[in-house]
Order: C-alpha cells, then sequence, then structure tokens
C-alpha cells in the first residue's frame, strides 16, 4: 500500500466538488485528490511536494488521497470509518474546518458546524459526534478529561503575541501540521514551567523545546 510520496506538483486539476493534483515522482505520475482547503494552498506548479497518502483499493480501480501531515490522514481515516462517511464528505470535512477545528467541532458536538461541510446533515453530524467524540478527544487532544478549549488557549499567557507567529510559521514550514504544533506548544509551555527562568524563553528556544518533543513523539 502506498502511504507517502514525494515529487513535483504537475498538474492541480479542480473538478465538481473534487480537488486534486498530479504528483511526478521519478517520472510517474500519480493523480491524487485533496481537500479543497489543502488545494487552495498549493505551492507553484513545478514545487518539490510531499504527502501523505491513504489509498483505496476496489474493483473499478485505486484511488489515492493526500494530506500535509500524518496526524490529518489519521483523522481522515477516522471519519472514514464511520457508517454513512465516505471519502467525499470526509475531504468535505477537512476543506471546510482545520483539522484541530474539526476535531473541537466533533468532541463539542457542535452540529452547525459539521453542518457546513457540504453534504453534511444533522443525522450524520450527530452520528460523528456519538461515534468518535471519546476515541477523537482521546487521541488528538490528550487526555479524557482535558478541556477541549485547551488545545487553542494554553500557550496564550506563556508563549505571547510576538513569539507564537514565527514559532507556529517556523514549524509549519517544516511540515508539521495545526495539530502536532499546537500539540508540541502545550508539552513546552509544560517545560517551561518547569524549568528556572523559563519566562524569559527566546522564541528559539520554544521551537528548540517542540522540536524535541516531536522528535521523541516520531521515534
Amino acid at each position: 500500500m502506498i502511504g507517502w510520496l514525494q515529487g513535483e506538483l504537475a498538474d492541480p486539476w479542480q473538478q465538481d466538488k473534487r480537488c486534486g493534483l498530479l504528483l511526478v515522482c521519478q517520472g510517474v505520475g500519480y493523480e491524487v485528490q485533496v481537500s479543497q482547503r489543502q488545494w487552495q494552498r498549493l505551492p507553484a506548479v513545478g514545487t518539490r511536494l510531499s504527502l501523505h497518502i491513504h489509498q483505496t483499493v476496489r474493483e473499478d480501480g485505486w484511488t489515492l488521497y493526500g494530506f500535509s501531515g500524518r496526524l490529518e490522514r489519521e483523522l481522515f481515516r477516522e471519519l472514514v470509518a464511520v457508517s454513512g462517511v465516505g471519502p467525499q464528505m470526509a475531504l468535505g470535512l477537512l476543506g471546510c474546518l482545520e483539522p484541530d477545528a474539526l476535531v473541537q467541532a466533533i468532541v463539542q458536538a457542535d452540529l452547525r458546524r459539521l453542518c457546513q461541510a457540504p453534504g453534511v446533515g444533522r443525522r450524520t453530524a450527530e452520528r460523528l459526534a456519538v461515534e468518535l467524540r471519546s476515541r477523537l478527544q482521546q487521541r488528538f487532544l490528550g487526555a479524557l478529561d482535558a478541556d477541549p478549549h485547551e488545545l487553542a488557549t494554553v500557550t496564550d499567557a506563556e508563549l505571547g503575541d510576538d513569539h507564537r507567529d514565527e514559532v507556529q510559521h517556523t514549524l509549519a514550514a517544516l511540515g508539521y501540521e495545526v495539530l502536532e504544533i499546537h500539540r508540541a506548544l502545550r508539552a513546552a509551555a509544560r517545560q517551561q514551567a518547569l524549568e528556572e527562568g523559563g519566562a524569559d524563553w527566546t522564541a528559539e528556544d520554544w521551537i528548540r523545546e517542540c522540536l524535541r518533543w516531536l522528535s521523541r513523539q516520531a521515534a
């Protein structure tokens, strides 16, 4: 099974509500579907691009779905495991909401936000909240008793506005996605509280600690 591809972006395309691209890897072109949100953020044609891949195999052919990060792909897999949610609806959800916002909407049973995605009605939104709430809270937000709002706000006081954008943009440029960055910032904030002089951390100190935590998760 194909799990990851790196190549040259050759031909972004959009057909009806579906978005995709052709990724040329060592002379072979792979057609990959992506969410509308990701399609709108694609770099220029000819740029080197890497994608985490979910592959489906059916009698009428193979389909590849691409994601900028591993956690976003895992969230897609959680979504399509829900009865009545197919790959296109899952891409629609990911195209409508950032991964962390989508997880929070499911955990908080925010049906209004979930129903903003194309093809998602109230019953499907309720099913997502019922079937995925506990699993997503545990897998993507940490402990089961964690405050769902904590993901977005835990580092506000410790990090400060001056450093936050620099740290997030640097980690994003290195290929980490929103959920990974926020979890790394939470871990770094805990470490900052333990260290003498932690209140004087620079942006470089935050980046270094985040990368140290991220490397341990990948090991």
